[in-house]
């Protein structure tokens, strides 16, 4: 049903309707009836139109603070003793109404997608609107807490899967692109994997999902991961010889979840899994493109040449073997990874979001990041001065080198 819908047989929806319901959860009715209650509630929002939702999202920001007189005084009594049990109090003063609200609205059916879409919804607006920022925090507290660890299901992905999940896989990609059917079908051969969480007030939708290559050795561009011989005796010959496992992408799939963490958890999970089914896998790796070079290439002081000459020179095969590019390119490179280092750091980029992990190493300088959107330039692994996109484990540990300049 989508939030434009209506109800047969229902009255038409209004924004006074979901207030009274919202405030109704938190009266003595709401306890003894919350699930009938919230269930009115999720019906009342489902109908309303995207001002209504606004509305009723500013009406959840604001209407639901803590006592003030009552969080006063919790906060005098700690300063006065500084027990632990005057800290719980005023822990407990602190603790905002409008969590609970949230926490009853979740007891109807679909209630939890009704939360993330919610806070998907309200993102455009958190710039322009602070106090929605009050409703965020809320929402973001809530799910670190409803999508924990212990609540999340792996499970493998392959061509046998539902189709609403595979084409979830499709819509979700946010490294490579899925480009149809027969390029998820290659994503999905013998000598590849296809892991995701799931979560069970989610059925069918994925939470976050990677991809695995199974090959022989470090590889040494993405293309040849993406495609590959789509023989199925072929590509299970390849898996049985495997010796290393790189991850090539990792996409979260629903925005309303964004700061909740998944992937650490999935990866390491997922190195336990492909241990168990292929023993004789010996490197695991993770790549990741870098959004946003090209833009920062282009406000660099030139060395030899301008950035589309340097990224045509990238991509040749082998450069890496020549002293002349190398040594010509190598103060912009030590920049770019240095300018890596410093981003993750400094407020107001968004253009290095950060997801999967690899590692750069260049004389003086080693560190780790990470990615989330397309490609921009492909990175190879020379033997030469400078090597990036990997980051090997060994057993069951996933590491990184700690970042620094």
């Amino acid at each position: 049903m989508t939030h434009a819908e209506h109800i047969p047989g229902s009255p038409p929806a209004s924004l006074d309707q979901a207030r009274q319901l919202a405030a109704a959860l938190l009266s003595e009715r709401g306890e003894a009836s919350g699930a009938l209650i919230a269930r009115q509630l999720q019906q009342t929002m489902r109908v309303l139109d995207a001002d209504g939702r606004h509305g009723f999202q500013r009406y959840l920001a604001s209407a639901f603070q803590p006592d003030a007189a009552a969080l006063q005084d919790a906060a005098k009594r700690y300063l006065a003793d500084g027990t632990a049990a005057a800290a719980a109090a005023l822990a407990d003063a602190a603790d905002p109404p409008r969590q609970e609200v949230l926490r009853r609205m979740n007891m109807a059916p679909g209630g939890t997608a009704s939360l993330i879409a919610m806070r998907s919804e309200i993102a455009g607006r958190l710039g322009s609107e602070p106090e929605l920022k009050l409703l965020d925090a809320d929402l973001k507290h809530l799910f670190v807490s409803w999508f924990n660890r212990g609540f999340l299901e792996l499970r493998r992905i392959d061509w046998q899967s539902p189709a609403a999940v595979l084409e979830k896989l499709i819509a979700y990609e946010a490294v490579h692109e899925i480009k149809g059917w027969d390029d998820l079908r290659r994503r999905l051969a013998p000598d590849r994997r296809c892991f995701a969480f799931f979560h069970p007030a989610l059925p069918g939708e994925p939470l976050i999902f990677v991809e695995v290559a199974l090959v022989q050795g470090l590889a040494t561009a993405v293309p040849p991961l993406l495609v590959q011989d789509a023989d199925q005796d072929s590509a299970g010959l390849r898996a049985a010889h495997a010796d290393t496992a790189i991850f090539y992408s990792i996409s979260n799939c629903q925005d309303g979840l964004r700061g909740v963490s998944f992937g650490n958890f999935l990866i390491k999970q997922v190195v336990e899994e492909l241990q168990t089914e292929f023993p004789q896998l010996k490197r695991f790796s993770t790549l990741s493109p870098i959004p946003g070079f090209r833009r920062w290439l282009g406000q660099q002081p030139q060395s030899g040449g301008n950035e589309v000459a340097m990224l045509r020179e990238l991509d040749r095969e082998g450069w890496w073997h020549d002293a002349a590019p190398c040594e010509t390119w190598r103060p912009v490179l030590m920049r770019l990874c240095a300018h890596i280092s410093r981003a993750r750091r400094r407020p107001g980029i968004a253009s290095i979001r950060w997801r999967a992990s690899i590692s750069a190493t260049v004389p003086d300088w080693s560190g780790s990041t990470g990615s989330a959107t397309r490609p921009i330039a492909r990175w190879r692994n020379p033997s030469a001065s400078w090597s990036t996109i990997f980051t090997i484990t060994t057993a069951s540990s996933v590491t990184t080198r700690p970042l620094r300049a």
